[in-house]
């Protein structure tokens, strides 16, 4: 009987894996590092042990400090939620050596799934169908496009698409030498690469005592960078038929290498029904709550009873109504996914019925490492929550997503929001048609166009200069209560800028006793306004719009759209200033590579260098023709938002 689980990890997973731990009566210890500190799991859980230091080769990834934690808090279980050290067979060997329980598959079978290359060999000898390994060296250009992979690790790093046979050289060694940095293992390989494929898993679960379930499957091909956004359960391609060949290749693998526990068998299939083995994720997958959600079954939950050696039924229970999930991320869609750190100061998800649990009767679940007032670190990956619905029909559950999302107050930072609400409304996710290439084909410029529009932004932009001149008012000494700026003759009108995205909206109105006059807003009244709520006639229909601040940020949320404002100042500082053609870090990080020097001549699109910011790499380039004329920072230097990276001098002309 296990007692209390440590969960070797941190945010949404630690918190997930402590609900059922609590449910079934099981203690539970956290652990954290210093950038942690604050987050929800650290306060939930029984007791909490510190893991000196921010970055993950400090903290989550020191199985001594780990195994050494469950000792100290008096854990006699060890639980390693998704990522970090979860797919390690030493970390795993290493927990069962210290006398502990490891809430996983053996050691020996993460190992065999451990390396690509070998899983593929192994599910090839167990009749499950594989995509053939190619030798980059005798690749031809008929064989083109192949995928680059790296054959320890995953979630998109290490991985490259070729096209052109000339780009395959440079390719092996950017995926290798990204995979060495990411996995301690540079070990690369190349296979068929299908750039319309559909991602499909199954979820197994097995006991020591030989029965294999095969759950269900989901569908994860909506993605970016090789990582998932949208998974759901069941899958829209997959019929009857198909469904009962995926499930007896997944049992394969299972049994092939002697699986206990939860994990997931990946497959790619094509739109007539073929797949072809991908990998084995001997963990829980971040997706796991469509599943949970269509069967009523709690994955965790079954993890612990395994692990206690408990029999799983001879058959796992019948699938019903349909699922999904979203990731929602601190990104920004539209500028190459770039990750955003910092405060978020709200994250409010309406009509949630559940959080890290089943709906009972349908409807919204949350699943989230982050609370409103939580900070954004930059050392970790930035999903900031799973959003999941539950329905009968995939209809139903779409609709109820798109609309809690779009609903949703989430303040502080740039988040995939927009685009997730556009994609699960499209014509064709709704029609099923969810393969890996629906950003390319759909065009990622229109799916991440803001849900607010121009006319929508430059009425939240009123309504914020409304707002703020409510509390200045409602703050005011003398004369409270009275219009901004009020004088008993008439004065020059109330006057503010915003920066919205990379637009500037200027507002110029006047209140008079005759009601609101603002320029370009002929058609609206002002029916009501407080600091945060201001309720505006649009052409005869009346409009609520919501209102916060946090310093010089101001979000307004309404139907039309969320918006979010940054005022700007009636005078620039000087100070603030760059050199003309400065590059500027967008997100904090650290300088991986620098390809260039001072004094050099570029060619516009030429990579300059690369940044390694949450778990990615973010390639610099050179925005015109010219001569890099400073460079400043060196590889391995840490930079904040906004620093200068380089400075190129454009060729005239």
């Amino acid at each position: 009987m296990i007692n209390s689980v440590l969960v070797a990890n941190r945010g949404e997973i630690a918190r997930r894996v402590f609900r059922s731990c609590a449910d079934a009566g099981i203690g539970t210890v956290a652990v954290y590092s210093d950038a942690d500190a604050d987050l929800p799991h650290t306060r939930e859980a029984d007791a909490a042990v510190r893991l000196p230091g921010n970055t993950p080769a400090e903290t989550y990834l020191r199985g001594d400090l780990i195994i050494e934690a469950a000792r100290q808090a008096g854990a006699d279980a060890i639980h390693p939620g998704y990522g970090f050290l979860s797919e390690n067979a030493d970390f795993a060997r290493a927990v069962v050596d210290a006398g502990l329980t490891w809430i996983g598959p053996p050691p020996a079978a993460i190992a065999s799934m451990g390396s690509k290359v070998e899983a593929k060999r192994i599910m090839a000898d167990a009749g499950v169908p594989v995509l053939s390994e190619l030798d980059p060296a005798e690749i031809t250009e008929d064989q083109l496009p192949v995928l680059v992979k790296a054959s320890a690790g995953g979630g998109g790093r290490g991985m490259r698409v070729v096209h052109d046979l000339n780009a395959l050289d440079d390719a092996v060694k950017a995926a290798s030498a990204e995979a060495g940095s990411a996995f301690g293992d540079a070990t690369v390989f190349c296979e068929r690469y299908l750039p319309t494929g559909r991602h499909i898993e199954v979820q197994v679960l097995a006991d020591e005592h030989g029965t294999i379930w095969a759950v269900g499957e989901r569908e994860c091909s909506i993605q970016r960078r090789h990582q998932k956004v949208i998974e759901e359960a069941p899958s829209p391609l997959v019929d009857d038929a198909m469904r009962q060949q995926l499930f007896d290749a997944a049992r394969a693998a299972a049994k092939a290498i002697g699986y206990v526990g939860a994990g997931t068998v990946e497959f790619l299939a094509t739109d007539d029904g073929e797949f072809f083995f991908l990998e084995m994720n001997t963990r829980l997958q971040v997706e796991h709550p469509v599943t949970e959600c269509v069967t009523g079954l709690d994955l965790v939950g079954l993890q612990l009873r395994i692990a206690e050696s408990d029999r799983l039924p001879p058959e796992p229970p019948a699938q019903h109504g349909h699922a999904i999930e979203v990731r929602l991320y601190a990104e920004d869609p539209a500028h190459a996914w770039q990750p955003q750190s910092g405060t978020i100061h709200a994250l409010d998800v309406p009509r949630v019925a559940t959080e890290f649990r089943i709906p009972p009767r349908g409807g919204i679940r949350l699943d989230s490492g982050f609370e409103s007032g939580s900070v954004v670190g930059v050392h970790y990956d930035p999903m900031l929550a799973k959003v999941i619905a539950m329905a009968p029909t995939r209809g139903e559950a779409a609709r109820a997503l798109a609309a809690a999302l779009a609903g949703s107050k989430i303040h502080g930072l740039v988040t995939n929001r927009d685009l997730l609400v556009t994609v699960l409304r499209h014509p064709a996710f709704l029609a099923g048609e969810t393969d890996t290439a629906f950003f390319e084909r759909h065009g990622l410029d229109t799916l991440a166009t803001p849900l607010a529009d121009d006319r929508a932004r430059q009425l939240s932009a009123l309504a914020a200069a409304l707002a703020e001149a409510a509390a200045n008012r409602a703050q005011a000494k003398v004369l409270a209560g009275l219009p901004s700026g009020w004088r008993n003759v008439p004065s020059q009108r109330q006057r503010k800028s915003y920066r919205v995205g990379e637009d500037t909206v200027d507002v110029d109105y006047r209140i008079t006793r005759t009601g609101l006059t603002a320029a370009g807003y002929d058609d609206v009244e002002l029916v009501s306004s407080t600091p945060d709520r201001v309720v505006l006639t649009v052409a005869g229909v009346r409009r609520t719009f919501d209102v916060a601040r946090y310093g010089d940020l101001t979000c307004v949320d309404s139907p039309l759209g969320p918006v979010s404002l940054r005022r700007l100042p009636r005078y620039t500082d000087p100070d603030a200033a760059v050199p003309a053609g400065s590059l500027l870090a967008p997100m904090p990080g650290s300088v991986l590579r620098v390809a260039v020097a001072q004094g050099d001549t570029v060619q516009s699109g030429q990579p300059l260098l690369w940044l390694e910011a949450m778990k990615m790499e973010h390639q610099i380039s050179a925005p015109a023709d010219g001569v890099v004329a400073e460079l400043p920072v060196s590889q391995g230097q840490q930079v904040d938002v906004g620093t200068v990276l380089a400075v190129v001098h454009a060729e005239e002309g």
